[in-house]
């Protein structure tokens, strides 16, 4: 297979599981509602949860709205990098946002960083073919890290970013540790844009909060941003468990 025959994968984020499960329950429940109807309520419900999942999976996808890609790129139009030197994305996935950051950055080398394992559909080599098929493989490194402990020295990278990572670090108790330690790597100067869970409140406490505890660690300049402000963002997709808690925060180190 030659090179223009490969196609990148970036999957969808709500996954086919998740429309399957309520409608595996709906018609249970319907089924069981021969005898007792009182059960077609919930089954109806169940049918609801699942017609909404069918309709954001297909605003995610490139046949859709392609939202999924829409949002890789709003992280990338926070981050205010001239694009000289290395960029490390943390919690990588299936290199989307990595190989994005090459193919806007044409000279700059880029590292991805994941822990994949069972618990995710992603592998490293899902990456390593995505930037083929994407031709940025030579200047896009994928390594298996936790995001809690970086395997690089203080000040190594340019810039940093990441896009809904860091809730996810199973290792880390106090989440906001973890934005600080890829901070940790990120040269004096260096530009920055992170896009997470951060308006979920029992992770980062209030916005306000949080952005007072990023300048006590030394940062020269912050910015936080809600996603779900974005045009481009449909009102069915700013509900609390879609992407109504995801903001934004960006700036320089």
């Amino acid at each position: 297979m030659g090179k223009t025959d490969l196609k990148a994968d970036y999957g969808n984020w709500v996954s086919r599981r998740i429309i399957y499960f309520p409608t595996m329950l709906g018609l249970m429940l319907l089924a069981a509602a021969i005898p007792y109807w009182i059960l077609t309520v919930p089954s109806i419900i169940f049918f609801a949860f699942s017609a909404y999942f069918v309709y954001a999976r297909h605003l995610f996808s490139p046949k859709g709205k392609d939202i999924q890609s829409k949002i890789w790129d709003l992280v990338l139009a926070n981050l205010e990098w001239n694009g000289d030197g290395k960029v490390i994305d943390v919690g990588c996935g299936n290199g989307a946002l990595s190989i994005k950051t090459a193919k806007q950055y044409p000279t700059t080398k880029v590292v991805g960083v994941d822990y994949w394992g069972a618990k995710w559909e992603y592998r490293k080599s899902d990456c390593e073919a995505n930037a083929r098929a994407e031709g940025v493989e030579d200047r896009v490194e994928f390594q298996k890290a936790s995001a809690s402990n970086l395997p690089f020295k203080d000040e190594y990278f340019d810039a940093a970013v990441s896009n809904l990572c860091f809730h996810e670090v199973a290792d880390a108790k106090d989440k906001r540790e973890v934005l600080r330690e890829v901070l940790r790597v990120v040269r004096k100067g260096g530009n920055f844009c992170f896009q997470d869970l951060f308006l979920l409140r029992k992770l980062y406490g209030s916005p306000e909060e949080f952005v007072a505890t990023i300048k006590d660690w030394g940062v020269a300049e912050e910015e936080f941003v809600q996603t779900s402000n974005a045009e481009f963002i449909p009102s069915a997709l700013k509900l609390p468990f879609m992407l109504g808690r995801v903001a934004i925060v960006k700036g320089k180190k």
